[in-house]
C-alpha cells in the first residue's frame, strides 16, 4: 500500500526487517510503503508485536531495513556508512521514549543542555523548556519532577537539536490522563505552530484522533491509512 505525499520528508520502499533467532526468522515488517510529509501528524496504532517500534527505528535511522530502502529527502538512509548515518540521527531526528530517560543527577535545563552539544546550531536550553511550558523548573532535577513535567523535560531535549522530524514512542504509557493530555497537546502545538513533523507509535486508540493520518499496522504489515480532516484536540481524549 503506497500513500501519495506532496512533500514527502521521508519515504519508506518495500522495507522489510527480519531478525533471526538462532535458526527461526522473524518478520518484524514486511513490504512496508509509507511516506512521510513535511509538517504531517502521523499515528502509528497497533498492538504490541504488529511492528510498530521497528518501523520507527527504521524511520529514526537506529536500524536499517534488511530489504528495501528509506529515504530521507534524496538520501538512502540504508546505503550510509554507520558515522553519516549517525551524524544524521542526531542532526535532523529528535526521540522521544515511553520512559524519560533523563540523567538523575542533571537538573531539567542541564538535561536539555545534554543534547545541544550533539548538534551545530541548538536551541537554548532555557527555550526549550519554555516550549513545554517548564521555564519555571529548569532548575528542578528529575526527582523534584512529575512523571509528565519529566516527560515534557525530555521533549525539551529533542527540541534542542531542532529536528526536522519528532518521533514519539508510546510518550504516553507512563502516564495519567491529565498528564498525557498536557504532553499531547504539546506536541500538537509544536505540529501546527512550529510546523514540526511528527510521528507517534501507540497501541492506545484513543489517541487516534489526534494525528493528521493513522497508521494501523497487524503483523508487519499496514493494513489500512486513514485521514482525520479534522483531527480532535487533545483535551478531548479520554480513556
Amino acid at each position: 500500500m503506497t500513500v501519495a505525499a506532496a512533500d514527502p520528508l521521508l519515504r519508506i520502499e518495500r522495507a522489510s526487517r527480519v531478525f533471526r533467532m538462532g535458526e527461526v526468522e522473524v518478520t518484524a515488517l514486511a513490504e512496508v510503503d509509507l511516506q512521510i510529509e513535511r509538517g504531517d501528524f502521523m499515528i502509528v496504532l497497533g498492538p504490541s508485536g504488529s511492528g510498530k517500534s521497528t518501523l520507527l527505528n527504521l524511520v529514526g535511522g537506529t536500524d536499517r531495513p534488511t530489504a528495501g530502502r528509506v529515504w530521507y529527502a534524496d538520501t538512502d538512509l540504508g546505503a550510509l556508512p554507520d558515522s553519516a548515518l549517525t551524524d544524521s540521527r542526531r542532526s535532523v531526528v529528535g526521540f522521544i521514549f515511553q520512559f524519560y530517560n533523563l540523567v538523575p543527577t542533571l537538573t531539567a535545563y542541564e538535561n536539555v543542555q545534554v543534547a545541544t552539544e550533539l548538534v551545530a546550531d541548538p536551541l537554548d536550553p532555557a527555550e526549550a523548556l519554555a516550549m513545554v511550558d517548564l521555564a519555571d523548573r529548569a532548575g528542578h532535577f528529575p526527582a523534584q519532577l512529575s512523571g509528565g513535567e519529566q516527560q515534557r523535560v525530555a521533549i525539551a531535549r529533542a527540541l534542542a537539536k531542532r529536528p526536522e522530524l519528532l518521533l514519539a514512542d508510546e510518550p504516553t504509557g507512563a502516564l495519567d490522563l491529565p498528564n498525557a493530555r498536557k504532553v499531547l497537546s504539546i506536541l500538537q502545538e509544536l505540529n501546527v505552530q512550529h510546523h514540526l513533523t511528527v510521528m507517534l507509535i501507540t497501541h492506545n486508540a484513543a489517541i487516534a484522533g489526534i494525528g493528521r493520518r493513522v497508521v494501523r499496522l497487524v503483523s508487519g504489515h499496514i493494513s489500512e491509512i486513514g485521514v482525520n480532516e479534522t483531527p480532535i484536540a487533545a483535551g478531548e481524549v479520554s480513556w
